[in-house]
């Protein structure tokens, strides 16, 4: 019996194995998928046999890879328009991209966002951006307002704020700290967003965040201070809520933290795991 480095060799040489012909395969998918979605992009709805045709490739081989991006919400199919008598079989199908699939190939929405904040500033003042903000955070928060005031304390309200802030696209949770000037037994709450879908724009404009972390203040019922921002180039964006009873009097228990404690307070925001729910 032969040995398969022996049956390898009557082949003309050593097979490559599967696994290395892999990556360079799966890149060679990528580009094909790639290139029938430009087209559907370009020239969509579009059937997979005019697609086929256009690139040059197997019908099969074009299914493949309009049902993967089907399967991916990139594209969506329909019934093409009936022209005349049809035959039996399926009806033919059209395909064309969703605006998942349009995603792929880039939008310039953060670049509009900053060109027409820009336009406001120039030509209604500072005064208006401040507005734009203040209305901005206001719609973004205002759904959640009873789901996070109806808590009776800072640290409650803040949790309910991070879920509602999860729901709009945030990545928010909130940890346990020591609050800085109080006795070791008091803590309050790290509010943690590790995303920010504006962090480009606010990059520019800071009104965002000022906007944002006064609507906390209001919803909390508390002072709170913003230790870090994406936007800034931090981890995540960090927000410090004393452990204080809401309501004006607790806004008075205790100062916010220095700027030396905040940025000791900070170390823990920008570890992989720093917005961890206690």
């Amino acid at each position: 019996m032969k040995k398969q480095g022996e049956l390898d060799q009557q082949d003309g040489g050593v097979r490559p194995s599967p696994v290395s012909e892999h990556p360079a395969h799966g890149a060679v998918e990528g580009r094909t998928r790639n290139e029938v979605a430009r087209l559907l992009l370009e020239q969509g709805p579009l059937s997979a046999a005019a697609v086929a045709e256009q690139l040059g490739i197997s019908a099969t081989a074009v299914r493949r890879h309009l049902d993967a991006l089907v399967a991916d919400d990139e594209a969506q199919a329909r019934q093409a328009p009936r022209r005349g008598r049809r035959g039996r079989g399926r009806p033919a199908k059209l395909f064309l991209l969703t605006e998942q699939g349009r995603a792929r190939f880039g939008h310039a929405y953060d670049d509009l966002a900053v060109s027409a904040i820009r336009f406001l500033a120039e030509h209604a003042g500072e005064q208006a951006v401040k507005a734009f903000a203040e209305r901005r955070v206001s719609a973004l928060v205002g759904p959640y307002r009873e789901a996070v005031t109806r808590h009776a304390d800072a640290e409650s309200r803040a949790e309910a704020l991070a879920g509602a802030l999860t729901r709009e696209g945030y990545a928010a949770s909130t940890r346990k700290v020591a609050t800085p000037g109080s006795a070791a037994a008091t803590h309050g709450a790290q509010l943690c967003q590790h995303h920010c879908p504006v962090a480009h724009v606010a990059a520019e404009f800071p009104q965002l965040c000022e906007a944002e972390t006064e609507a906390f203040a209001e919803l909390l019922g508390t002072h709170v201070q913003r230790l870090a921002t994406i936007a800034r180039g931090d981890a995540a964006c960090t927000t410090h809520v004393p452990a204080d009873p809401v309501g004006s009097e607790g806004r008075r228990r205790h100062p916010p933290p220095s700027a030396e404690e905040a940025e000791h307070q900070d170390i823990d925001s920008a570890t992989p795991n720093g917005g961890t729910t206690a």
